[in-house]
């Protein structure tokens, strides 16, 4: 896409023109690593460029000085940089995270050994649970005891610490998390020990205290948080540091921001203290994206979905909000929403957009075992060595391989020709591995393996919709990534979904998201107060201290209180339960009565029915921080121009048996402005492919994006 020359953005006391802004947002996939140049008047210019898993940073450097010289700025020029990074959670799934230890109370040692009483799949007794990131034998304790209510039972053992840190010096162990009993109420004997090991290890040593990055209750899930916070440490710190380097040596000094797995943004600094935040940061930013569109189009409830070279990822939107929870495990496997299954990884209670993922994507492995059954994924050829198609090395047959020879893909043009196809190389490879062993002619095999990959795609939007009591018929599926739009109508159909919208840029729309996310911090007190002991003026008082310490916090990176916008939420329970709701809490004196209306509203819309007249308990307040982006950033829509430069072409594909191979007109997306064009068809753009099929109709909406009715 072409980025605009200027804008007019007023000028200056001499009466020259202000500068264009210009921001950048980096979104690390699998495959590939997707750059996207947004100026100030709207405007973007698009790059993809191959992941570099041996130094993600690498590929981020080469994909932004790719832009910008493309689009003649300055390096200097750029006002800012947004940032998704797998780096958290590919440390946790590949098992390559640091050498941990935990220093816990006394007769707690096991606590990540027991968890809780929940199995990701039932009835199987053999399951075996994973292995925690803390082996037992670097697990200590230490005696001490704190009361829920913040009183010292018992007072902390200084000695046990020092002798624990002395052990752990001697281990060579670099990231320990500290995790007391009831430290969410009093942090004085984490802060301690603290110190304590400091003076032993010195600072070459992660240290994580669990009443600072989940000052909550609940022990189990308080402590995996603190270790999970502890094993990605040094890997996120090392990344970033790495990155700043980098990025600073290439004459890119903008701001850094880092995308938060709960959608918002924090700085560099803070994901030194609190990598754990950054765990589910790509996907976010596709869902942020999505709240943006929602917005313009009016589309107020909405299934994203994204698919990649790795995975394909489902969440809702609501009344144009994505869908948040504190519940989430990594390491689990695919994740088919954390409301849904659990037990299967490690416990992060974290704010985090509630996102269901599927290990179906560009890159997905096909096989076909010794019974003759398909699978697509959830291993995934990634970028290295890649699809056999890309020819890198690449010698089992993908989903990629599978659509580039059903003549879905462009074979010349894929990333704007950064990677021609071998379409030959993959048509071999499907054969000898798929058709054969199956008795299928080689195109039926492809279309198989495509139809096999919907159905298993089809789950993660299940997950996030009837799963959940909604039926996906009332939302419209924007589909975006590199190979949403090739696939999106399929898993429309299947859901009998009517509508498809595909967004400007949609390869490279999660980056998109990144430059349209709001800075956020949230900050927790767990004050556990009955029914009878709610007072208001105590509720109030309380927000009032956690807004001191969220001002705090906010003035060491340099934030203005002018910019930031605090929101007051508190975490309710009847009494008796053991899990709460979160609702919002008024700007002015807290009204206890109407808190506890509004938990039970929230309650009968979550379980279906509540009690106004059963007592309920206050367990925590929150506060969240937004810092709001320019309006002149926050209404644009990005324009519809960039097609690959096949459009007049056709290209001769196979929509299955039913249909046949058929010549495809091939055509960009400005030629579906103002009118409404049949099926099929294919807009083959730099990042993605669109693919109406046969019986649909597609146009251009006023934002840009591609609207398929669905036959």
């Amino acid at each position: 896409m072409a980025v605009g020359e200027g804008h007019d953005g007023g000028a200056h006391a001499s009466g020259a023109a202000a500068p264009v802004e210009y921001r950048l947002g980096i979104d690390i996939g699998g495959t590939f690593t997707d750059v996207v140049l947004l100026a100030g008047d709207g405007t973007m210019h698009t790059r993809k460029v191959l992941s570099t898993p041996d130094d993600y940073a690498r590929g981020v450097i080469e994909g932004a000085l790719s832009v910008l010289e493309e689009t003649g700025v300055a390096p200097g020029d750029v006002t800012g940089i947004v940032h998704a990074t797998t780096v958290a959670s590919n440390t946790v799934l590949e098992g390559r995270g640091a050498s941990t230890a935990l220093i816990t109370t006394e007769g707690f040692r096991d606590v990540l050994e027991m968890r809780r009483l929940r199995i990701p799949v039932m009835y199987d007794l053999q399951y075996d649970k994973p292995a925690p990131l803390v082996p037992r034998r670097r697990r200590y304790e230490v005696a001490e005891r704190m009361g829920p209510r913040g009183d010292a039972w018992r007072e902390l053992d200084e000695g046990s610490v020092v002798a624990a840190a002395e052990q752990i010096r001697r281990d060579g162990v670099n990231a320990l998390a500290i995790s007391f009993l009831h430290a969410y109420a009093n942090p004085e004997h984490e802060h301690r020990a603290a110190e304590l090991v400091r003076q032993v290890v010195g600072d070459g040593v992660f240290l994580t205290c669990s009443s600072d990055i989940l000052p909550e209750i609940r022990e189990y899930e308080r402590t995996s948080t603190a270790v999970v916070n502890a094993y990605v440490g040094p890997a996120v710190s090392h990344y970033l540091r790495s990155l700043t380097g980098k990025l600073q040596a290439c004459g890119i000094t903008a701001p850094l921001e880092i995308m938060q797995s709960a959608g918002g943004t924090m700085s560099p600094a803070a994901a030194l203290r609190r990598p754990a935040y950054l765990v589910e940061s790509g996907p976010a930013a596709g869902v942020i994206a999505c709240a943006h569109l929602a917005r313009l189009t009016g589309q107020a409830n909405m299934i994203s979905f994204d698919m990649g070279g790795t995975t394909a990822k489902a969440a809702m939107l609501e009344d144009g909000e994505p869908v948040r929870t504190t519940e989430y495990e990594i390491g689990g496997g695919i994740n088919l929403s954390s409301r849904l299954v659990k037990g299967g990884g490690y416990a992060i209670k974290l704010p985090f957009i509630d996102v269901s993922e599927i290990g179906a994507g560009g890159g997905s492995i096909v096989e076909v075992d010794e019974f003759g059954r398909a699978s697509v994924g959830p291993q995934s050829a990634g970028a290295a060595p890649g699809p056999v198609c890309y020819g890198r090395g690449g010698v089992q047959p993908t989903l990629a391989d599978a659509l580039a020879v059903l003549g879905f893909l462009n074979s010349s043009q894929l990333a704007g020709g950064a990677v021609t196809l071998d379409v030959d190389a993959a048509r071999d490879a499907l054969r000898e591995a798929v058709a054969e062993p199956l008795g299928l002619p080689v195109l039926e095999a492809a279309h198989g393996v495509l139809m096999l990959a919907v159905a298993t795609m089809t789950r993660a939007v299940k997950a996030v919709s009837t799963y959940r009591g909604r039926d996906p018929r009332d939302f419209v599926l924007c589909a975006f990534g590199g190979n949403g739009p090739m696939v999106g109508v399929e898993i429309a159909r299947a859901l009998s979904m009517r509508h498809v919208l595909v967004p400007p840029a949609p390869g490279v729309f999660s980056a998109v998201g990144l430059l349209f996310s709001q800075t956020e911090q949230e900050f927790v007190r767990t004050l556990l107060l009955r029914a009878g002991e709610i007072d208001a003026a105590h509720v109030t008082a309380a927000f009032a201290s956690l807004a001191a310490e969220a001002w705090s916090s906010l003035a060491e990176e340099g934030i203005s209180p002018d910019t930031v916008v605090l929101s007051r939420l508190a975490d309710l329970r009847y009494a008796g339960q053991a899990y709460e709701l979160t609702v919002r809490v008024s700007d002015d004196e807290v009204d206890v009565e109407r808190v506890t209306a509004d938990f039970v509203a929230e309650h009968v819309k979550t379980y279906g029915h509540g009690s106004p007249d059963d007592p309920v308990d206050l367990v925590s307040i929150r506060l969240l921080a937004r810092v709001h982006r320019r309006a002149s950033l926050t209404g644009v829509a990005p324009s519809a121009d960039g097609s690959s430069g096949t459009a007049g072409e056709t290209r001769e594909a196979y929509f299955g048996p039913e249909v046949g191979l058929v010549d495809v007109p091939v055509i960009g997306r400005a030629a579906l402005l103002g009118a409404k064009l049949e099926g099929p068809l294919f807009l083959d753009e730099y990042d993605s492919t669109t693919v109406v099929p046969p019986g649909c109709r597609a146009t251009l909406d006023a934002f840009g994006s591609i609207a398929i009715d669905v036959d």
